[in-house]
This record gives structure tokens, sequence and C-alpha cells, in this order.
């Protein structure tokens, strides 16, 4: 049959069908998952970053344990370069090994998100950020000054490998390597393993002590390629960085204080390596 303008009519179970539902809008309240989801949503981000990288380390603790040469024989590389004669093509490697490396912080971030947080809930922005530079600088002085220290003394002793931080090989374009490792370093190692970790380990419940050992322990197992010396080092950052991490509330001070130390520490060995008779 056919309506009196022509057209067809539509059965009527059609006409009464329900189109598809509205999507909630944009400004629709956002909770936390429950505490299963939220426990295998931190395990994930370890396991794609900071743990991954830890399990690595200690595979090469192993290798360098088992190689019948005394730790302090044998040398670690921080940065190099992968193609000496094609720097294009060297730079498209170290490009690519510090922006897949950030990927797990946009992970975070997003995570953050999602959940109605933000970045701002971890302190991850420019709000304080005169007060940041102060704190950061601060403890860099303090925390860089005494890891110098404790490296030396663990390498003299036999429980650290000798740590040759740069090797670089090339042009005038290699001085920017030592700052961009530095800073993704930083950025990668704070908001994670200190300011994501400790966030959600209070909204899972985890007791201080908990949160803080776990957080100080991927840190010094992330350095596990040092030897002993940047495993038990690294701990005992850290711990200092959590417990400050509890009371501010912010992970730019930290984010400052890892550049600053690893940027000292590269253009340091850079300048320094091989002509002074104090620096393996």
């Amino acid at each position: 049959m056919s309506s009196t303008d022509g057209t067809p009519d539509q059965p009527a179970e059609a006409a009464e069908r329900p189109g598809p539902p509205a999507l909630a809008p944009e400004t629709a309240p956002r909770t936390i998952p429950d505490r299963r989801t939220l426990l295998a949503e931190v395990w994930l981000v370890l396991w794609v970053s900071i743990a991954a990288s830890a399990l690595r380390s200690f595979v090469s603790l192993v290798d360098s344990l088992t190689k019948g040469t005394p730790l302090r024989q044998q040398t670690t590389t921080l940065i190099t370069t992968y193609v000496i004669d094609r720097p294009w093509l060297d730079f498209m490697y170290q490009a690519t090994r510090i922006g897949l490396a950030l990927i797990p912080v946009l992970l975070v971030i997003h995570l953050l998100r999602r959940s109605g947080e933000g970045a701002r809930t971890i302190g991850f922005d420019l709000r304080d950020w005169k007060r940041d530079l102060l704190r950061g600088a601060a403890l860099a002085a303090g925390i860089g000054g005494v890891g110098l220290v404790f490296y030396l003394i663990a390498y003299n002793m036999g429980f650290s490998v000798r740590i040759a931080a740069v090797t670089l090989e090339g042009g005038w374009w290699n001085a920017a390597y030592p700052i961009l490792y530095a800073a993704y370093n930083a950025i990668v190692e704070e908001v994670i393993v200190l300011a994501y970790l400790l966030h959600r380990a209070d909204q899972l419940g985890w007791k201080p002590w908990k949160a803080l050992g776990t957080s100080a322990f991927l840190r010094g197992a992330y350095h596990l390629y040092q030897g002993f010396g940047g495993f038990v080092g690294n701990i005992a950052m850290g711990l200092v960085f959590g417990v400050l991490y509890r009371r501010w509330r912010r992970v730019m001070p930290f984010v400052v204080a890892h550049f600053l130390i690893d940027a000292v520490a590269f253009v340091g060995y850079a300048l320094l390596g091989g002509k002074v008779s104090w620096l393996p």
C-alpha cells in the first residue's frame, strides 16, 4: 500500500524501532576504576615502561656477574653514536629511542584524564614553576653530589661497573643529545615510578611503607645494569624522593632535580672523561 503522496507505507514495527542511544556528554562525571581494574592498569603501565627496563637490567647484571671479569673492569655506556658516517640516520635512531620511551608517559596522562583527574593531580604542570625550580635545584645539588661520591666508592670497592656516560662521535649537534636524554630520563622515571605509582597506590589503599618501598625498589632495579652500587644508590634516592613527593604532591621538582643530575653527569663526563684521574 501507498500513502496519499505516493510513498510506500512503513511497517508499524519499523516506525516504532528506537534509534541508537545518545552518547554521554563530555561533561558527564568520570569515576576512578574499581580496585581490580586499577591494579591491572598499574601493572600494565609498569610492564610497558620501568618494570620492563628493570627486568632487562637484571638480565644485564646476570651477564656481567657470569663473565668471569670483575665488575669494575667492565664498562657500560649510556649515550653513544649509532651511525658515525650518516648523522641524519644517527639522529633518527636517537629520536626513535627517546620518542618511544616517552609513550608510557602519555599513556599515564591519558589514564589520569580518563578517570577525571589529569596531569595536575600529580603536579605535572607549570602552576608553581618558580618553587619547583628552586626545590629541584636544591635536591640536585644535595643528591647529585652524594650520588657521585657513592658511585666512586662503590666502583673502587668492586660493586659497580665503570660508567662511560657519553661516548658520542660526530659534529657539534651531538652536544644536544646529553640534554635530550637527561630530559627524557627525568620525565619517564619521575612521572611513572614516583608520581603515578604513589598516586595510584594511595587509591588502592596500600600502606605508605609498601608504596614507597615498591617505588624505590623499581627505581633501583631499573639501574641494576650499573651493578650493585647503582641499585642501592637509586633505592636511597627513591626513598628520599618518595617521602618528599608525599609532602609536596608535585612531581615537577623531582623532574627538575633528575634532569639537572643527569645533565651535569652527562656533560661533565663528556668534558672530563679520560682527562682527570679520579673519574673512572
